[in-house]
C-alpha cells in the first residue's frame, strides 16, 4: 500500500512512484531485461489498474507476465503460488519499491559461483539507517550468519537489499510450509542461515519507503547521470 508515502501512493501505486520522472518500475525493467533476464513476472494488487496500463504501454510488454493477488500473499508467497512460471532454473527476485544500479551479469555470475552448500544469493548494501533495516553479518567465505531485522544496536551497516537469486530448493522449502501466506524475511531466510552466498552492491541501492527516501533518491541519481543507462 506504501502507507508511509502519503499522500502520494493515495493516487499511485508505490512501484510507479517516479524518481526524475521516470517510474521505479521502469528502472527495474530497463536495468534486467537488456542485460540476462528473459522474462518478468509482476504481481498486481493496491491500484492494479495502473500497473496493466503501464506494462500494455511499456516497450518490454511482450516479455512481462502479471499475476493479480486479491489477498496479498507476502513476499515469499506470490514466489511459491507463481511457481510454475519459473520451472526448475534459478530465479531473480526483486522489490519493485527499492531503486538499485547494479552489474546483472555480476549478480548472475557471483551466484553460478557461489560457495558450496548455498541455495540462493542476496544482494548487500552499506545503509545509512541500520536501525530501520535488515543488517546482516558476513563471514570471510561471504556466506551471511547473521540477521539482524530493524534491531536497536545493529553490528554495522551491511544489510539486505532484499534482492535475491534463489535456486529451485528454497520454493521446495516453501513448499513444505502448507501455507498461501509466507514472509521471506521472516519465515524463508532464517532457516536458510549460513546457506546464503553475499554479492555486495557497491554501486548504488536505496529503499523508496518515506517521502525522505524518496527525495534522497532524487537528489542522488540526479548527480549519477551514468546511472540513467548504465547496464
Amino acid at each position: 500500500m506504501g502507507t508511509r508515502l502519503r499522500p502520494l501512493t493515495e493516487r499511485i501505486p508505490k512501484c510507479l512512484v517516479p524518481v526524475l520522472g521516470k517510474p521505479l518500475l521502469q528502472y527495474w525493467l530497463d536495468l534486467l531485461l537488456p542485460n540476462g533476464i528473459d522474462r518478468v513476472l509482476i504481481n498486481t494488487h493496491y491500484l492494479a489498474e495502473q500497473v496493466v496500463s503501464f506494462v500494455h504501454a511499456s516497450p518490454w510488454r511482450e516479455r512481462i507476465v502479471l499475476a493479480h493477488e486479491t489477498e496479498l500473499l507476502g513476499t515469499g508467497g506470490t514466489v511459491l503460488h507463481n511457481r510454475d512460471f519459473f520451472g526448475s532454473s534459478a530465479f531473480m527476485v526483486a522489490h519493485a519499491d527499492n531503486l538499485s544500479l547494479f552489474r546483472v551479469d555480476e549478480f548472475i555470475a557471483h551466484h553460478l559461483r557461489r560457495p558450496p552448500g548455498t541455495a540462493l544469493t542476496m544482494m548487500t548494501f552499506d545503509t545509512d539507517a541500520p536501525r530501520r533495516s535488515g543488517v546482516v553479518v558476513v563471514d570471510a567465505r561471504g556466506i551471511v550468519q547473521e540477521m539482524h531485522e530493524k534491531a536497536a544496536n545493529p553490528p554495522g551497516r551491511r544489510a539486505n537489499a532484499a534482492v535475491y537469486i534463489f535456486e529451485a530448493e528454497v520454493l521446495d522449502f516453501m513448499a513444505s510450509l502448507g501455507r498461501a501466506q509466507i514472509d521471506l524475511s521472516t519465515e524463508v531466510l532464517p532457516s536458510f542461515m549460513g546457506r546464503i552466498s553475499a554479492f555486495h552492491n557497491s554501486q548504488y541501492h536505496r529503499d523508496i519507503g518515506t517521502p525522505e527516501s524518496l527525495a534522497k533518491a532524487a537528489s542522488e541519481y540526479a548527480s549519477r547521470p551514468q546511472a540513467i543507462t548504465a547496464h
